[in-house]
Parts: C-alpha cells; sequence; structure tokens
C-alpha cells in the first residue's frame, strides 16, 4: 500500500506521515511542487530517524505520479464524498491520495481517482489535520486488507 499527498503544504505534516509510513510498511509519493524547501529541517526533525527506514517518491507532476502507479488503484480521500472510508472495501495495492492542506485536489484530479472516500466527522467541523487524516486511513485500509505490521 501506497500513501501519496498531492502538494503538501507543511513540512511537519509530511516528516509525520514519513514516520508512519515507516512504521506502518507504507511508501509516500510527494507529488510537487511542495509547499516547502524538501531539505528544510522541520521534516527531518519531525520524520526522525524513521526517514531512513521509509521508500520516498517524488513526482514533479500528477501525471507522472499517475503513470508512474499504473494499473494500482487511486483513492482519494476527500470531504467531498459522501462514501465512508469504513465502508469501502481496500485493497493491499491501492494508493492512498490526500490533497493540499489548504484545498484539496482540483476536479481534474478527483476525476482522475478510482475512488473518493470520506472519513466521517461532525458536521459542526470542517476537517482534520493532514497527517491525523493519513494515519486514520491507512490504519483501516491496513486493518481490512490484513496487512497491519504483526
Amino acid at each position: 500500500m501506497r500513501i501519496a499527498l498531492y502538494q503538501p503544504e507543511i513540512a511537519g505534516n509530511v516528516g509525520a506521515i514519513l514516520r508512519l509510513g515507516a512504521c506502518l510498511g507504507a511508501a509516500v509519493d510527494l507529488i510537487e511542487p511542495l509547499g516547502f524547501e524538501w531539505d528544510d529541517r522541520r521534516v527531518r526533525r519531525t520524520a526522525m530517524d524513521y526517514i531512513d527506514h521509509v521508500e520516498v517518491l517524488r513526482h514533479p507532476d500528477f501525471e507522472t505520479f499517475r503513470t508512474s502507479i499504473r494499473p494500482r488503484r487511486l483513492i482519494l480521500f476527500t470531504t467531498r464524498s459522501t462514501q465512508s472510508a469504513y465502508a469501502f472495501s481496500f485493497r493491499s495495492d491501492d494508493v492512498l491520495l490526500f490533497g493540499k492542506e489548504s484545498g484539496g485536489v482540483p476536479p481534474a484530479v478527483a476525476e482522475a481517482c478510482n475512488a473518493r472516500v470520506r472519513l466521517p466527522m461532525r458536521q459542526q467541523v470542517r476537517s482534520l489535520n493532514l497527517a491525523t487524516s493519513t494515519a486514520l486511513a491507512l490504519g483501516e485500509a491496513l486493518r481490512q486488507t490484513a496487512c497491519l505490521p504483526s
């Protein structure tokens, strides 16, 4: 299973997601442009030494990324979906896509995805933090596919 981040803007979120990927065995794809310098010390500080235990691939744009993951399914996590991630059937080779913190993904990217799912939350709030959303989503997908580390 892979995690893909579309134009992430906050280095600390990316660092936390890299650490998550290292701990749970999921590779991380970063779709550029990034909202920070990749050598930003905040990424390494948040990911700590876990960054050495996760596969990280950077892609210059969405089309390059999309070509590289075919034929895998691309599952978009978005607040604009009505389908719960907990009612969706994940596959062990799925790629879980998350949009940038300030605005998600553009419509063309959403249309290119095989499915769109939502993490349920109270209506009074707008969204979860990117790293928190990724942790909940990856945990559920790995649980469903019996791919959690032992």
